[in-house]
């Protein structure tokens, strides 16, 4: 693909628009590295497109794209009734932009020892107003260490905390200078202390390899990946007027498949992978008898000792070496 400005995405990123970039970009956003599969659906709300859409099938691209191009929407734009059963069966429950601004507010009062840092909050009216200024640091940190700051949404649905292209509850697109998540702010300080593209996307990379996620659900796990992909796109656009070579909007990809993962947050394993086992026990003499051991993380509710499979992160500043997300936990 030509080194040119992409036009702009809408609220629902298509994986069509994914796939003309590369087939590979939408191949990387659906891998699992957990299970070397992709990730699955883990919801029933597609089932009645077919045996492909079942709750533990994989998502594949052919299911996507195409004809089947609209199958995955984001939560405002899909029907009251579809949004109302997936609050009872999953509690499934978004939070405003403003909601999200006030709460990464504070982690950012937290770091900088100050308020107001990155926008100034009107409470009353649920709106803030963006900080125009260069943002400035306090003495003894810069602003590679606020890029690499570690930070997490947890079970984190669309990841509104992370990226605001838009309001998930209203559907309201946010212009970039207005945003609010947590990896805009380091992509907006990235873009306010680099000059050259290679400068940019080294820190870019910095900032999204310290910026991670989890989700229950696929598909909302997939528009999650897709709105972290999208932004990185549209920061660069903004600092350098056209979009970023395909290989690097892959490695980019590629960060985010690590670091927005499947998993069952109250266990640290790939959904629904815990399983009982049937012990047998008699002879050729005596009565044969069978017996249900459950799976010992869950009897016990001891998150060290599920028999499911352990999601593995990617600890990208110590040699990028793999790592059970549980192991993050003792």
């Amino acid at each position: 693909m030509p080194n040119k400005e992409l036009r702009p995405a809408c609220i629902d990123i298509r994986e069509d628009d994914l796939w003309d970039i590369s087939p590979e970009v939408l191949e990387t956003l659906l891998r699992d590295h957990t299970t070397r599969k992709n990730i699955f659906w883990a919801t029933h709300d597609y089932e009645a497109l077919g045996s492909a859409y079942d709750y533990h099938s994989q998502i594949l691209p052919e299911l996507i794209t195409g004809e089947n191009g609209m199958v995955i929407r984001p939560r405002v734009l899909k029907s009251k009734e579809e949004q109302t059963d997936r609050s009872k069966d999953m509690a499934e429950v978004f939070t405003p932009s403003w909601v999200c601004n006030a709460q990464n507010n504070l982690v950012d009062e937290a770091w900088f020892g100050r308020k107001d840092v990155f926008n100034v909050e009107d409470s009353a009216n649920h709106t803030w107003q963006n900080n125009p200024n260069k943002i400035e640091f306090p003495d003894g940190k810069t602003w590679k260490d606020y890029v690499r700051a570690t930070r997490w949404e947890i079970t984190c649905g669309e990841a509104p905390y992370l990226v605001s292209r838009y309001d998930t509850t209203t559907g309201e697109t946010i212009p970039l200078e207005q945003r609010i998540g947590l990896l805009d702010r380091k992509l907006r300080v990235v873009s306010e202390n680099t000059e050259t593209s290679g400068e940019w996307l080294d820190m870019a990379q910095e900032a999204y390899m310290h910026t991670y996620g989890f989700e229950w659900q696929g598909d909302n796990l997939l528009l999650a990946r897709e709105a972290l992909l999208w932004t990185f796109i549209e920061y660069y656009q903004a600092k350098f007027g056209k979009a970023p070579l395909v290989k690097s909007i892959n490695y980019i990809a590629y960060i985010i498949s690590w670091n927005l993962f499947q998993m069952d947050g109250l266990k640290g394993v790939v959904p629904d992978s815990c399983h009982s086992q049937i012990e047998i026990s008699g002879g050729l003499f005596d009565e044969r008898t069978e017996r249900i051991i459950p799976c010992p993380g869950c009897e016990k509710e001891d998150i060290h000792h599920h028999n499911g499979t352990y999601c593995l992160i990617r600890d990208w500043p110590n040699d990028k070496k793999k790592i059970r997300f549980i192991d993050l936990m003792k």
